[in-house]
């Protein structure tokens, strides 16, 4: 049985395939199996990715049914007792797993690993900003109090002890938007993260994605199932008011009128700052441009999101 297995949802991604799963194979530790499942491509992902001759590769295709669903199968297929996830467009630095398989082995207390990252915009490659003091080469850390700039779990940078998602679940395959910071929620709950700082993976910027795609903020997460949570948690409840006043700026850009009132409802604005209350009362036309500009910062390194 293999150390970790690397799952990989595949859709269309016939220029990056190529790239992610050599990152994964120059690994310097190779005590692994790769999962790749491809998720209704349309393109020539397959094709690529068969060109991969490896024992340790496995491959599954099924319909169209999300992100989620495919890394939900993946989990289901893997035989190790360590999983982690890189998405077909990321890439694997060669020390990923050799680094991952010391933590756990030194500190095995622990069940969640993660490692710092660098985003490339096609203009820059940036490296994340992180709430975190710096102590030593890494820390434990409470996930919400780490998380208020850049989360510290990376879905294509971070490990888990597969015991995590028996107890917690997997992705929650009805959210479109937002399923890897519903799972981060629910494992920070519960879990302290083990934080490298090393950068370890890069997140290929794509402007493009779901992710940043209003035409889809009413499938992002709502939190609405942390509510109690919340009640006697102030760190969750800060955290979780900065990605509220996130999905209101972007619910206002999308004329989502309805959304943003929720949004807004939900935040205790004593954990905005000044600068973000402001923004909340904007017109769209306003944080357009603003974004716009912001956007083009990100892409040269300087700054970061306006949402942040």
């Amino acid at each position: 049985m293999a150390f970790f297995s690397v799952i990989i949802p595949l859709y269309n991604k016939e220029n990056f395939i190529g790239k992610t799963m050599q990152s994964i194979l120059n690994q310097t530790f190779q005590d692994f199996e790769i999962i790749v499942v491809n998720d209704g491509s349309t393109d020539r992902s397959e094709e690529k990715l068969i060109q991969f001759q490896d024992s340790r590769i496995q491959y599954y295709h099924k319909e169209n049914a999300g992100v989620s669903s495919a890394r939900n199968l993946g989990i289901e297929k893997a035989s190790a007792n360590y999983i982690t996830f890189i998405d077909a467009d990321d890439y694997w630095y060669p020390d990923f797993l050799k680094v991952m398989y010391e933590n756990i082995t030194n500190l095995s207390d622990y069940k969640v690993f993660s490692a710092a990252i660098e985003v490339d915009t096609s203009k820059k490659v940036i490296p994340s900003q992180y709430s975190i003091i710096k102590t030593g080469d890494y820390e434990i850390v409470n996930y919400f109090k780490a998380s208020l700039k850049e989360s510290v779990i990376f879905t294509s940078c971070a490990v888990f002890d597969r015991s995590i998602f028996t107890e917690i679940g997997n992705f929650d395959t009805n959210i479109k938007s937002g399923q890897d910071t519903d799972l981060w929620v629910r494992i920070g709950l519960k879990y302290p993260v083990l934080f490298t700082w090393k950068v370890l993976a890069r997140y290929v910027y794509d402007e493009n994605s779901l992710s940043k795609n209003t035409n889809f903020i009413a499938s992002k997460m709502d939190f609405t199932k942390f509510l109690e949570y919340e009640k006697s948690n102030s760190d969750l409840k800060k955290f979780l008011d900065l990605n509220r006043f996130s999905l209101a700026i972007k619910s206002k850009i999308a004329k989502e009128d309805i959304l943003f009132k929720k949004h807004c409802e939900d935040i205790n604005l004593q954990n905005l700052n000044l600068r973000k209350r402001v923004l909340l009362k904007l017109p769209a036309s306003e944080l357009v441009k603003l974004i716009n500009l912001k956007t083009k910062l990100a892409h040269l390194g300087v700054g970061s999101s306006v949402f942040k």
